[in-house]
């Protein structure tokens, strides 16, 4: 009998439950007491709707208020110093790390936020260093399996490796050099023990032992660590399902096939030729394999055919008593249900398959393996396929002037007419920015009353024409505030927007959107991303009515802001019908006629953001090169046609980019701004390595969390990067957008870091 799984389940609550509670309980609104009762409602509620499916094993454990990576390292004891001793409960501690806290004489940073693989989640990152003292705060795990119990569930609990925890993990301000955080899996082994031994006894069946590290080029040096770990923990721990995902195992299928674990989950919706080799690896072993079928990334419906025939031909190598039908990754990435979408049209919900229905896509899969001749599973087959079809049916149809025009770019279209240093001096005097210019990345604080105007307009309480004034006052205040505090290169805060994705999308032709189909970004952040389901244009300009308002209320230079190709891309749900790259130019071509339609408006700036192209790059190195191709000329293509004296910028945020530099130069953007202050400006290395020869604004503060940066604290981080970039190129701003802040905080940091910069260009006159 082939089983079915699920690995991991939304943990926002089908209405932002959990969003809701948690922001309720940051305003004081509600107790600890409330906000943990919130939490039980929505975990029983997942646990019940999964069962509801006919799922066989349902996670547990892996449900958060705010990030899993954090609630692993609060429940080991990973927490660094400087949130320890300031008299705050360990829920308060917990936030304080994920948030940041300045309240009641507390003042200390949030920990550094970086993205979960390739996703648009974001993790909070562990800090280890020698002083690391694990211990066992509370078994997660196991309390919550027994509230499953309780509510009359057997789940399977899901736990975070011990290697991949320390492996995510970076080295403390305190480490010695030369550190390495794996160093400490002889400390941290002992206390897995105990989680798991104490599972066991509890009667825990079965764990998920998720190591997502496993699909890292790196992880092949790590075969001696892994051999120890797992022969340790196997003896005293329930049956050991070690899963990956994201991405294939490759070679380290051959250690993996060695180790004493119960089964191996291998991800078949984004690897699927790495089938046939772990196969043949756990052939002549006693695993068992669980078989990633069903997207955990995306929203469309399985095709069962193709489904049952990778679980047929692991059946045909191992039995069926040695196969696992699952979701290929944690539907966390996916919104809960399709159930809450009234506006779709039938045809559109036809194609698409959310958390809970990708449940019963599992079970169903399953069922079909495993020879099951009940109706409801014939039916649920019939209907799949005729779903497929008319799908498949859909895609034939195109828009043969889109396919054409992304069929004529030539290598011309990709490149500025002049070098960099020559528009650099053209810029300066047709922008006449001081030394040290400051600017901020985008948007303004989205206040209630901005979003209850987009409520009203949406509900027919606002007329467009009311609208459109109000918003026009939000405009002007943010640009006479940004010229009272002395900021040299102006936004006009998109209070237009209501996403950097979705608003582009809802103006462009080729996607579709939801009503509640919200995806957790970072702690209480959700975000709807668009669906792509054709081919993509641009019907009419998207900004350049906003932009040029304005720009008419300043005689300061103003950004038009916009959001690059490959992000508008990778947050959103692409096709799976066509190339990713073939859909990035589609976007960049449209959003080349945006750019050129604002110059000519007189705009002077633009900005075209790309925090996502880091995220978007594959996994293992052997496929680098190919993206990095597609994603760099995407964004060239979209900025190259303009004239000289237009200023070109770029946005990047969370990511590691030691390792994509390169490609982040060939960008050729005039400027670009990036995440530094949340990583302790650990970004310094890398332009101390490779180097910059275009303007950079690394960001001076944090805007993730609410925490208002001293004065001191600008000056000394510009003072940092002044130790490595030339003062020429040197732009002073933010981590990211505001959007996500108060008005009072951001007038607070804002003017700190205006003081700073002027505190600079008399210091480095």
């Amino acid at each position: 009998m082939v089983s079915s799984s699920v690995l991991g389940f939304p943990r926002i609550g089908a209405n932002r439950e959990i969003k809701k509670a948690v922001e309720a309980y940051w305003a004081g609104k509600i107790t600890a007491d409330e906000l943990t009762k919130a939490a039980a409602d929505v975990k029983k509620a997942s646990w019940e709707a999964v069962k509801a499916q006919a799922v066989d094993l349902i996670p547990s454990g892996e449900f958060s208020l705010y990030d899993h990576v954090l609630d692993h390292s609060a429940a080991f004891n990973v927490i660094p110093k400087r949130y320890v001793g300031l008299g705050l409960s360990p829920l308060d501690v917990y936030f304080a790390m994920g948030r940041g806290r300045q309240t009641d004489g507390v003042d200390v940073p949030a920990c550094e936020m970086k993205k979960w693989f390739d996703s648009n989640y974001h993790f909070v990152v562990p800090e280890f260093s020698e002083e690391t003292e694990f211990k066992l705060n509370y078994n997660k795990a196991l309390n919550e399996f027994k509230e499953a119990k309780a509510a009359g569930i057997t789940t399977r609990p899901v736990i975070l490796g011990p290697i991949s925890f320390l492996v995510l993990g970076k080295n403390a301000k305190t480490a010695q050099p030369g550190f390495r955080p794996i160093s400490l899996l002889p400390k941290l082994i002992p206390i897995y023990k105990q989680l798991l031994s104490e599972l066991k006894a509890e009667g825990v069946e079965s764990v998920q032992i998720d190591e997502p590290i496993l699909v890292l080029d790196s992880t092949v040096a790590l075969e001696k660590e892994y051999t120890a770990a797992y022969a340790e923990l196997a003896p005293i721990s329930p049956k050991i399902v070690l899963t990956t995902y994201f991405a294939r195992l490759d070679s380290n299928v051959n250690f993996v096939a060695k180790l004493p674990i119960f089964g191996l989950h291998i991800d078949l919706d984004r690897a699927p030729s790495q089938l046939e080799g772990v196969l043949a690896a756990v052939k002549n072993t006693n695993i068992v394999i669980s078989l990633g079928v069903v997207s955990g990334r995306n929203i469309w419906k399985t095709d069962f055919v193709a489904a049952i025939k990778l679980g047929q031909a692991a059946i045909d190598a191992l039995g069926a008593d040695r196969v696992i039908i699952a979701t290929s990754s944690s539907l966390l990435h996916t919104p809960v249900t399709l159930a809450s979408e009234k506006k779709l049209t039938e045809q559109q919900k036809d194609w698409f398959s959310f958390a809970t229905e990708k449940a019963r896509e599992v079970a169903v899969i399953a069922a079909a393996l495993s020879g099951s001749q009940d109706a409801q599973i014939a039916a649920a087959l019939e209907a799949n396929r005729a779903s497929i079809a008319a799908r498949r049916e859909f895609e034939k149809n195109s828009d043969d002037t889109v396919r054409k025009r992304v069929a004529s770019i030539t290598p011309e279209m990709l490149e500025r007419k002049s070098p960099f240093p020559v528009r650099k001096e053209i810029q300066a005097k047709h922008l006449n920015l001081p030394k040290f210019p400051t600017t901020t990345i985008g948007s303004f604080p989205q206040t209630k009353e901005i979003r209850q105007a987009r409520a009203k307009l949406g509900k027919g309480e606002l007329t467009q024409e009311q609208y459109e004034e109000f918003i026009k006052k939000e405009i002007e205040t943010v640009v006479r505030f940004q010229e009272k505090i002395g900021l040299d290169l102006l936004v006009h805060g998109e209070p237009e927007r209501n996403d950097m994705v979705q608003y582009f999308g809802e103006l462009l032709h080729g996607f579709v959107f939801t009503q509640n189909a919200w995806v957790q970004s970072y702690g209480s952040r959700y975000v709807r991303p668009p669906i792509i389901v054709s081919d993509v244009s641009r019907p009419g300009a998207m900004t350049v009515k906003w932009s040029s308002y304005a720009q008419n209320l300043t005689d300061r230079p103003m950004k038009g802001m916009l959001t690059g190709p490959v992000t508008i891309l990778n947050w959103s749900f692409p096709r799976a019908d066509i190339p990713r790259e073939f859909q990035s130019k589609q976007l960049a071509l449209a959003l080349r006629d945006e750019v050129v339609d604002l110059e000519k408006a007189g705009i002077h700036a633009i900005q075209v953001d790309e925090p996502a192209i880091r995220e978007g790059l594959p996994l293992r190195r052997a496929d680098w090169d190919a993206y990095l191709k597609w994603a760099v000329d995407s964004f060239k293509l979209a900025t190259a046609g303009v004239t000289d004296q237009l200023q070109t910028h770029s946005h990047f945020c969370y990511s590691d980019f030691d390792d994509i530099f390169p490609s982040i130069q060939r960008l050729d953007a005039d400027v670009i701004s990036i995440e530094a202050s949340k990583s302790d400006m650990k970004l310094l290395n890398t332009f101390r390595h490779y180097g910059y020869s275009n303007q950079i604004g690394p960001g001076v503060y944090d805007i993730h969390s609410p925490r208002v940066p001293g004065g001191q604290e600008i000056k000394d981080r510009v003072r940092d990067m002044l130790t490595i970039l030339p003062e020429s190129l040197l732009f002073i701003n933010p981590d990211c957008g505001l959007k996500t802040r108060g008005w009072k905080e951001t007038e607070a940091s804002l003017i700190n870091l205006v003081e700073a910069a002027k505190w600079a260009r008399q210091t480095y006159a």
